[in-house]
């Protein structure tokens, strides 16, 4: 301002031949000058607001933080070995679960639909358990699956979807997929009442005059709580032994003590409603 005015002041005067141009052109050198460091001022003002503006991370998407290696007064460039932190966007979480090949089919038979996206298109939502044991309150989607079986496990993997609102569930929690499936009839038998013989599952059951009689069973992959779901080897109305299995031999005659069925399959009451639908741990 001052160096504007001194031209302003001698200009007149030049013009005037009262003093030498020698002062006019002075004081617009000064100007000049004066008008230079401004301006590299300006420059440096802008270039500190740009560095301030480094410091200031804005996330371009709403999410949970996970944990800052880095502490307060660390230098951080774009060289940087670690991120500064990494955002996770839990709104919508994505669960993967893992079925074996058995599992798979009997999981897929029991759905309408010719190829496997209308089979998962048209199954029931299913229900997260969470590792407290509590039950998720809001239902998911089966969404996909992989299209191939891993030869390090014999698994397929499923994807299903879940919305977040809340925020309760965080990437890495580990829970338990409960899916839906409906039996219009089934015979259940406590796991504790097979065995193993050759590979094969057996039970022990009633000969109409009380002998034991050893019975190959084949059971679901699937199971409700700790009781099986009998595919063949049993009809309504056998009679299988459910303790001291570890005792008997085929043949061997005893005197059976009828047991209260709803004890045994009190558990399976938890799992199955009132329209006929079975939830099974996968």
């Amino acid at each position: 301002m001052t160096a504007e005015m001194n031209v302003e002041k001698v200009r007149p005067l030049v013009e005037k031949n009262i003093i030498s141009e020698y002062e006019l052109k002075s004081d617009e050198y000064t100007l000049q000058s004066k008008k230079a460091a401004l301006a590299s001022a300006k420059a440096d003002l802008l270039n500190a607001q740009v560095n301030v503006g480094y410091t200031f991370l804005t996330s371009p998407a709403d999410g949970v933080i996970s944990t800052i290696p880095y502490k307060v007064g660390t230098l951080i460039t774009s060289t940087s070995a670690n991120p500064l932190t990494t955002v996770y966007n839990t709104k919508n979480v994505v669960a993967y679960f893992s079925l074996n090949e058995k599992q798979m089919f009997n999981f897929l038979k029991a759905v309408k639909g010719k190829t496997l996206q209308e089979k998962l298109a048209s199954r029931e939502d299913v229900s997260l358990v969470l590792a407290d044991g509590s039950e998720y309150p809001v239902k998911g989607r089966i969404v996909t699956a992989s299209g191939l079986v891993s030869t390090e496990t014999g698994s397929i993997t499923f994807r299903a979807n879940f919305s977040n609102p809340n925020g309760l569930i965080r990437s890495g929690n580990s829970a338990t997929i409960k899916i839906p499936i409906k039996l219009d009839t089934a015979i259940l038998i406590p796991q504790n009442t097979t065995y193993d013989l050759q590979g094969k599952k057996f039970v022990f059951t009633l000969s109409p005059l009380d002998s034991i009689v050893n019975t190959p069973v084949q059971l679901s992959e699937n199971t409700i709580g700790d009781l099986f779901i009998v595919q063949s080897g049993l009809k309504p109305g056998d009679r299988i032994v459910i303790e001291g299995i570890s005792t008997l031999k085929p043949g061997m005659a005893v005197k059976p003590v009828r047991v209260n069925a709803d004890s045994l399959y009190s558990q399976a009451k938890i799992y199955i409603s009132s329209a006929g639908k079975s939830s099974i741990h996968q």
